[in-house]
């Protein structure tokens, strides 16, 4: 995994813990607007997307990726709302 990638994870992952999780259980809908490399980071976590793998994900600019969790906030799915 790039290094500048494991830092940028160290950064979001406890705002995505701390502040959007606890908002999402609360029932909110929350939009997260970030940099392609923060954006990397969440759905790294969220996916279980190796180190290998990630650094050839390519998330599309302004095409909005939606998560669904179940209630114990494991990913049901996701899906990109057009195709990219």
């Amino acid at each position: 995994m790039m290094q500048s990638l494991k830092l940028t994870i160290d950064r979001v992952l406890p705002y995505w813990e701390n502040t959007i999780m606890p908002s999402i259980k609360e029932g909110n809908k929350v939009l997260v607007v970030a940099h392609g490399n923060s954006l990397r980071a969440i759905v790294k976590v969220l996916s279980n997307v190796s180190d290998n793998d990630i650094t050839e994900l390519n998330i599309p600019t302004s095409i909005p990726l939606i998560y669904e969790f179940d209630s114990d906030f494991k990913v049901l799915g996701y899906k990109y709302l057009a195709d990219p």
